[in-house]
């Protein structure tokens, strides 16, 4: 695991690299003005799960057309997300959730990464199941095996979401299978099985676009196995401040709300591409945007 720092280090740097996507969309609607040849790319991570895709996106997108940073966005798995901030080989993320779906890799690298504070409250973890579903808890799962064909659909294997739903098939002593796949293909068998009217179980949070699409409901966790309310956080590279103290002042401002975070996952499932969804929420939400921005950018 972590001890072993130079292997994992490789894995991240080799991911970093494989993944690393240039620029966040066209420069258009950037202020000339504000544009400079001297300033360096932001190199910005994230998991590709809806939440942290709309958020990063939303970000790339302030500082390429209102501060005229040219950005990298960094797709990675959780683990390797951590450790390419804890390396400095990535300058920031936006989804940090805490305290359980994330509370291990900020016990391994926290000490190597500076923690800017919440951005948003009020997020969930658990399993989740269509509305139509006859049962409430996760104590009934059981009694009711074959209705959901002895399965939980899962996401990434490694992620906290995935760790904490291994935790419950061992404290509910349940007799299923938990299914690894991403937040796509977890999209997709609930998609299926609602159109089948079947039942199904998927490891789920909020905010996502598929409570605003769907009837859904969570199963009761009586055990807390899932926790409580979960806070996502904005975490930064040692020494941003120092290097970069415009970019490190947009970071520490950003918040929002849940329904923020709602609105610009929805407008990116609308129009399946994240850069002009992202775009299209800054422009309806200018007087959040400039509370974020440093003074010399505000309009």
């Amino acid at each position: 695991m972590i001890k072993k720092s130079q292997v994992l280090t490789i894995i991240a740097l080799v991911t970093l690299l494989a993944f690393a996507v240039v620029g966040c969309g066209n420069n258009a609607n950037q202020d000339p003005g504000k544009q400079s040849a001297d300033k360096p790319t932001i190199k910005l991570l994230y998991v590709t799960w809806a939440c942290a895709t709309a958020t990063t996106h939303v970000v790339a997108d302030i500082l390429e057309n209102e501060m005229g940073y040219n950005v990298e966005l960094m797709p990675l798995s959780a683990g390797a997300m951590y450790q390419g901030l804890a390396t400095g080989d990535g300058d920031a993320m936006f989804c940090a959730w805490l305290p359980v779906t994330h509370g291990e890799y900020i016990k391994q690298l926290g000490d190597q990464i500076e923690n800017l504070g919440v951005n948003m409250k009020g997020a969930k973890i658990g399993l989740v199941v269509p509305e139509y579903v006859e049962i409430n808890s996760i104590e009934e799962m059981n009694r009711v095996k074959d209705k959901f064909k002895g399965q939980i659909i899962g996401i990434d294997p490694g992620a906290g979401i995935m760790k904490a739903s291994e935790s419950v098939l061992k404290e509910y002593n349940l007799d299923y299978e938990l299914v690894e796949g991403s937040d796509a293909t977890m999209v997709g068998a609930l998609k299926s099985a609602i159109d089948n009217n079947e039942w199904v179980a998927v490891t789920g949070w909020t905010p996502h676009w598929k409570f605003a699409r769907w009837d859904l409901k969570y199963l009761e966790d009586p055990k807390k196995i899932y926790g409580e309310e979960e806070e996502i956080f904005t975490m930064v590279r040692q020494g941003l401040k120092e290097d970069l103290p415009e970019v490190y002042e947009l970071f520490d401002n950003f918040a929002w709300t849940s329904d923020d975070l709602s609105r610009a996952m929805v407008l990116a499932e609308e129009q399946g591409d994240s850069v002009k969804a992202a775009r299209q929420w800054i422009e309806e939400n200018q007087e959040l945007v400039q509370t974020w921005l440093p003074d010399e950018y505000k309009k």
